[in-house]
């Protein structure tokens, strides 16, 4: 599909909440949190999801002109309804733009980013916003350590185009879905099976749970699965990828890409600064190597992670 990122826009919540400070809540020290997370700072939003998705959302618009469609790829809503892409929105001082969200967990801004694409290559939209903006550090916890040492707030935000040539393109994409995994990664409140209508909820529903070796164990061959296939559909070889645009999902996560056959150099790594910013995090490090100058039109990028589900999600781009 003959797309381009035109623009992309950034977001950080200037609260910074650094390992030493989390340490005494999770009874933890500093250099455990750093050691098994990977993650020395993380941001802590004082703002709700929209207003820090509008603040992305006007740098990667700039003074160009105004979408036809804006998708929020987000996990963390502002409240079941209306939708939260009308809050965005309303930030933005927009009437009459249609908007929906795309919900995948973790993998919301890739699997936005293929829609996106889709619609843009069957007409039916021309400039399109895909917003991710996350909150996650209300639903920390606190007794689970490693899951609440990694994560942290952010938004970014990206413009989608058609693009007039061949020189930029969505080359391939992957996903694939493991019900089974379903109870690794939870966030159990929020919908009708623990309803406050209902009994049997608690204020624990509403907290993040992972079992972290469970996802790993799980996802280590999928993810490999995934990456062969749309290596495949895209007609290239792992030395054929210039930049590995990963899910920020944890240190050591990063550190096993390069089972794959990535070296270091071509990973893009902000999980020090930042943490797992959940949806956010692929294009939070996306904007963060393109103003690094490390993307180059022609350049070909890999975008891969995984999400609840198990879900594992990769694409391939002619940036």
């Amino acid at each position: 599909m003959n797309v381009r990122i035109v623009s992309t826009g950034f977001y950080a919540p200037p609260r910074v909440e650094t390992a030493a400070e989390l340490a005494p809540r999770l009874g933890k020290s500093e250099d455990w949190i750093i050691q098994h997370t990977g993650v020395a700072r993380r941001r802590v939003s004082e703002e709700p999801m929209e207003a820090m998705a509008a603040a992305a959302a006007r740098q990667a618009l700039g003074d160009g002109p105004p979408p036809d469609l804006v998708i929020n790829a987000s996990l963390t809503p502002r409240q079941l309804i209306p939708d939260t892409s009308v809050f965005i929105q309303r930030e933005l001082g927009l009437e009459g733009t249609p908007s929906f969200s795309i919900h995948a967990t973790c993998l919301s801004f890739l699997v936005a980013l293929h829609n996106a694409s889709a619609l843009i290559g069957a007409g039916a939209y021309r400039r399109i916003l895909i917003v991710s903006s996350e909150v996650g550090s209300l639903s920390r916890n606190f007794d689970e350590p490693e899951s609440a040492a990694l994560i942290g707030d952010g938004a970014a935000a990206a413009v989608l185009e058609a693009a007039g040539d061949t020189s930029s393109a969505l080359l391939a994409y992957e996903m694939g879905t493991w019900p089974s995994g379903a109870e690794l990664t939870e966030l159990r409140g929020g919908g009708i099976r623990r309803h406050p209508n209902l009994p049997g909820w608690s204020r624990e529903d509403n907290l993040f749970h992972m079992n972290g070796p469970g996802v790993y164990k799980m996802a280590r061959r999928r993810v490999a699965l995934v990456l062969s296939r749309v290596l495949e559909r895209a007609g290239l070889s792992r030395d054929d990828i210039d930049l590995v645009v990963p899910h920020q999902a944890s240190g050591p996560a990063l550190a096993a890409i390069a089972r794959y056959g990535f070296s270091e150099g071509r990973v893009v790594n902000i999980i020090a600064d930042y943490g797992n910013c959940i949806a956010a995090s692929t294009p939070m490090a996306l904007h963060a190597a393109a103003e690094a100058g490390r993307l180059n039109r022609g350049d070909r990028v890999l975008l891969l992670g995984t999400g609840a589900g198990l879900s594992v999600g990769a694409a391939v781009l002619r940036w």
